[in-house]
């Protein structure tokens, strides 16, 4: 297997809603057929919001279950100030701040949404994990 993520779906209860936050985040729809699935393309990934019930099913997975799932996505960004707008920005768009942003451990300045649906992103500067102009975060 070759080291590489080429998409990430979250499944979602509403996809309408999902929808609506993400584009409230500014993200464009690169494609969606109504009713069934969103695709946004992101920096050499695609992310993409699926009904909940339909990708379990999908998965052949029970569709219950909630709380803490054992992951987070991230989103980083090229300064500290700039971790602080993005939390503002997912919170107009319909966002749950889930930890507000603070110095972290490690360096840097980091906090947490939760989408409509409660899956965990990480808003994070982290000065070793520089962006490059097109956004691509790399190990330094």
């Amino acid at each position: 297997m070759e080291q590489r993520m080429s998409l990430i779906t979250l499944g979602v209860a509403d996809l309408a809603r999902s929808r609506r936050f993400y584009e409230g985040l500014g993200w464009r729809v690169g494609m969606a057929v109504e009713g069934e699935v969103v695709f946004f393309q992101l920096n050499g990934l695609i992310l993409s919001l699926y009904p909940r019930a339909s990708l379990a099913r999908d998965a052949g997975v029970a569709e219950t279950g909630s709380g803490f799932a054992g992951i987070t996505l991230a989103h980083n960004v090229r300064s500290a100030p700039e971790v602080d707008a993005v939390l503002g920005e997912a919170a107009r768009a319909g966002g749950r701040i889930a930890k507000p942003a603070a110095r972290a451990e490690w360096g840097g300045y980091s906090g947490y949404f939760a989408d409509p649906d409660g899956h965990l992103w990480e808003v994070a500067h982290n000065p070793g994990f520089p962006l490059d102009a097109e956004g691509n975060t790399s190990l330094g």
